[in-house]
């Protein structure tokens, strides 16, 4: 088994399980936290199949991954409090499956032909947040790549990586490239805690969010 397999499985983990986690802490039934999961670590894959004609989509061709999903699912509901004091081992996971994701959306984009760079990052960057992005969405919440991590640009600088080795070396050295460039960046954003830069807000904005804070007490 190859890392990428690796990590992609362990990526799948993490994406399900923070799905589910986030699906338990909004009090969601069992069917919603499942639902919550399988959107999480499928649904950016699921999005990039259609659009490049891929279908039906991997996850219901060879439901290997959906099947993890669902039993990680189940899994994070009943180990709940212990998982929840681990969420250190969660964030690493992710980077993980983040990395392989990446490598998975802008590999599916060159075997289709594709060698654009705006077609390569963007496939990329959605197989890597994409399902993320939909859960934040369903429950009503700022979508985690919006909130200044250096989640996305990770994701992004992974795939041109993997599109420069791409054209000017070989297919498996791109793969390892973009892997370990999109993990080391994250890892790093999460060590250091380095994060990008967020809109600030003018003293008017400010003065009026204080009048109706006021208005509704």
């Amino acid at each position: 088994m190859s890392i990428l397999s690796i990590s992609e499985f362990v990526g799948t983990l993490a994406f399900a399980m923070s799905g589910a986690l986030l699906g338990i802490s909004k009090r969601l039934d069992y069917y919603g936290v499942v639902v919550l999961a399988v959107i999480t670590a499928l649904g950016g894959g699921m999005i990039r199949d259609v659009l490049i004609g891929n279908t039906p989509p991997m996850a219901l061709t060879a439901p290997f991954f959906t099947i993890i999903s669902i039993i990680t699912a189940i899994m994070t509901i009943y180990f709940y409090q212990i998982l929840n004091k681990h969420r250190s081992m969660i964030q690493l996971c992710d980077a993980f499956g983040l990395a392989a994701f990446t490598v998975m959306g802008a590999s599916m984009a060159t075997a289709y032909g594709y060698t654009s760079p705006f077609i390569v990052i963007f496939l990329a960057l959605l197989t890597g947040t994409g399902g993320g992005t939909i859960r934040d969405i369903f429950v009503k919440e700022i979508p985690y790549v919006f909130r200044k991590e250096i989640y996305a640009v990770a994701s992004m600088i992974g795939a041109v990586v993997y599109l420069l080795a791409y054209l000017h070396v070989t297919e498996v050295m791109a793969v390892y490239a973009c892997f370990i460039t999109t993990l080391t960046i994250r890892l790093l954003s999460i060590r250091f805690n380095l994060h990008l830069q967020v809109t600030k807000k003018t003293n008017e904005e400010e003065q009026d969010e204080w009048i109706q804070r006021k208005e509704t007490v």
